[in-house]
């Protein structure tokens, strides 16, 4: 595993885990693994599901994936795949373009990562995980020198769409990126008309990106396969100035 940072002793909280870049097709296989149950078995996909219990698509192999690993059982209990610029253009595309018209972004192309695909395992949800995928994030960013970060954030439909409608108004009257960096989805998710809801639950995914001070890109697209509503963020490096972030930047410097 090639190891991107290590956890502190100080920190009873993330002593026993530990981050790193899959390095191996066995690594890539348990984050596929890990991905599955926390998509398709859990989210009840069977549309989706197969034999070998793998979420995996064409990405994958263009790819490098983070790996949060327990490292007392040895299982992989987070993960986050992440796509190069050089990567993207070997495989001609970034995962996003497949939901928005990203022309308004082609001028940061040479700059920008592409994140996706993260999960966490239930048992482990209790922030510590994340907060080391993000501090991996951004060493990796630091290292490919890339100034932007670009990814869909999903917000489940369960409730049929009136909880993705409520964040996205909340959150575009606070966190809309400006005008020269908005996207178009190309299946525009369908917002309820005078929908309103007192309780928003905002995704702790979403949450960690708004925190480091991301920007959402414009309305959000409809991806039927994951029965979600998936907004486009963009974040700067220059940006993230989250407590995980300002804690690992300067050791993945």
């Amino acid at each position: 595993m090639r190891q991107l940072t290590s956890t502190s002793d100080a920190d009873v909280r993330v002593s026993r885990l530990a981050v790193s870049l899959a390095s191996n097709a066995e690594e890539i296989r348990e984050v596929q693994r890990l991905r599955y149950k926390a998509f398709i078995d859990a989210m009840g996909l069977s549309g989706m599901a197969n034999a070998e219990g793998l979420d995996r698509d064409e990405f994958d192999d263009y790819c490098d994936h983070l790996i949060v690993r327990d490292t007392r059982t040895l299982k992989v209990v987070g993960t986050y795949r992440l796509l190069t610029p050089r990567n993207a253009r070997r495989h001609g595309s970034l995962y996003s373009e497949q939901e928005f018209d990203l022309s308004r972004l082609e001028h940061l192309r040479d700059r920008m990562l592409e994140a996706g695909r993260a999960c966490i395992h239930p048992d482990y949800r209790g922030g510590s995980v994340l907060t080391l995928l993000w501090g991996a994030l951004a060493a990796f960013m630091r290292r490919e020198r890339c100034d932007y970060l670009v990814g869909c954030a999903s917000i489940s439909l369960a409730d049929g769409g009136h909880n993705a409608t409520a964040v996205y108004r909340e959150l575009a009257q606070s966190h809309l990126s400006p005008a020269e960096y908005r996207v178009t989805p190309h299946l525009p998710f369908p917002l309820h008309e005078g929908d309103c809801n007192a309780q928003t639950v905002v995704p702790p995914l979403l949450k960690g990106y708004l925190r480091g001070g991301a920007w959402i890109c414009g309305e959000p697209a409809w991806d039927p396969n994951f029965h979600c509503a998936d907004l486009l963020l963009l974040l700067s490096l220059a940006r993230l100035e989250s407590r995980y972030a300002r804690r690992y930047l300067k050791k993945g410097a």
